[in-house]
């Protein structure tokens, strides 16, 4: 077992010198460009020095022994300049809160891995398997009491930091005080503004809290707080997730499999194998009882009441000129006046002019679907930030009211505004 706790703690003084080798090199270069700068002012004096020399020289007014003597004296100090700046450059010196930032993180990501380990991991397992004592000497291990002491503290003094509140809202959730943690992330979210790439992510992670809160139970609260996320990043990622495992839970696996894959639009790495893994498995469970993994909306397809819109998406040739082929487009259906999309789609500025189909399958809740509205309004956004709100500059086109069921025609929706 002493060699799992090795090599976690390897790994976690490799995730922390990521983390702190940056700012190191940031700070080598920033006093070297001080160290060139003092250089070329030294360099720039003792020239001076020396033409106002050699000016009294000529004017007979210094001999010229004199003026050797004092010419190598300049030199001597010239030199002694170079070494001393040669050994400050050599020694880096980091400030005090940069250290404590340091070790505030080794401390909390340690002592929160150790701790989900012990609680979700299989360490009894492995212990067996390897045939060793379970038990670990306490002054070995980092205190997370202690960790947390010292953030609690440093956001008594730095109370806008929202970066260490939702630290120490995490760390807190983590430790299953779940109270204590849905008032830290709140605190981040009043912290935070509201079109900051951030905000969206806060929001599914105390969507996310609540539900660890209440048992893990998808009640009102936590579906509330879902809806409101959804309606400021329609792929966010964590409460598509947590709808994913509701639905899998109540063996709904065709709705899992349709929260899954909007989420793989925001995944990367393990979240993403995770997803994946997730939707094989539903689509295992489908097969097992004979069903067949089908879009959402192909039922009504069968009745001859489909809810779809097909919009031909382009951008205007004069803005289009200044864009980046990879910038991100957003395309939503929402109800005329509301904020929820009933149906959204992520494309890029490369891929327009584009025919698009919105429909039920791009829901992002089965309580707001686009089939459950007579008339919408579709807007398309070309984000300069990559995120689905709306800042300044972003360029946009809208169309309003557009009827959701009855549209044989294709509707073309060029993007041809800016934010203000």
């Amino acid at each position: 077992m002493t060699g799992l706790w090795i090599g976690i703690a390897l790994l976690t003084l490799a995730a922390i010198g990521f983390v702190f080798w940056p700012m190191l090199r940031a700070h080598k270069l920033h006093q070297a460009e001080l160290s060139a700068d003092r250089k070329l002012q030294n360099i720039d004096i003792f020239r001076e020095r020396v033409s106002e020399l050699e000016a009294e020289c000529e004017s007979g007014s210094l001999e010229q022994a004199e003026f050797e003597l004092l010419k190598i004296e300049l030199e001597k100090n010239l030199l002694n300049d170079a070494v001393e700046t040669q050994q400050q450059e050599t020694q880096l010196k980091i400030g005090r809160g940069s250290v404590v930032t340091v070790a505030l993180l080794a401390l909390i990501l340690a002592s929160v891995s150790f701790g989900l380990y012990g609680k979700l991991g299989r360490s009894v397992d492995l212990q067996l398997a390897l045939n060793t004592d379970t038990s670990v000497n306490p002054q070995q291990q980092p205190s997370i009491d202690e960790a947390v002491a010292m953030l609690e503290e440093e956001l008594k003094q730095r109370p806008e930091n929202a970066e260490g509140w939702y630290m120490l809202g995490t760390t807190y959730i983590g430790m299953q005080r779940f109270d204590e943690g849905l008032a830290a992330l709140r605190k981040t979210l009043a912290l935070l503004p509201e079109d900051s790439p951030q905000y969206a992510g806060v929001m599914g992670q105390y969507a996310q809290a609540l539900f660890f809160a209440n048992g893990s139970k998808m009640t009102d609260d936590v579906r509330n707080q879902i809806d409101r996320t959804l309606a400021v990043e329609p792929f966010e990622i964590t409460v598509l997730g947590l709808l994913g495992i509701d639905a899998f839970e109540q063996q709904n696996y065709q709705a899992a499999i349709d929260y899954w894959t909007k989420g793989l639009v925001n995944a990367e790495g393990e979240a993403a194998m995770s997803l994946k893994s997730g939707i094989a498995t539903a689509r295992d469970r489908l097969k097992a009882l004979g069903v067949e993994v089908v879009e959402p909306n192909a039922a009504e397809a069968e009745t001859g009441d489909t809810a779809a819109i097909r919009v031909q998406l382009s951008i205007n040739d004069q803005l289009k000129t200044g864009l980046s082929p990879e910038q991100t487009v957003f395309i939503f259906a929402r109800p005329v006046g509301g904020r929820m999309p009933l149906a959204a789609l992520r494309l890029q500025v490369s891929q327009l002019p584009m025919e698009v189909v919105l429909d039920d399958s791009m829901a992002m809740s089965p309580q707001a679907r686009l089939s459950q509205q007579s008339e919408v309004e579709v807007t398309a956004r070309v984000s300069m930030s990559g995120q689905p709100q709306a800042s300044a500059g972003d360029l946009y086109g809208t169309l309003s009211p557009v009827s959701v069921r009855g549209n044989e025609a294709t509707l073309s929706l060029v993007i041809d505004r800016v934010v203000d």
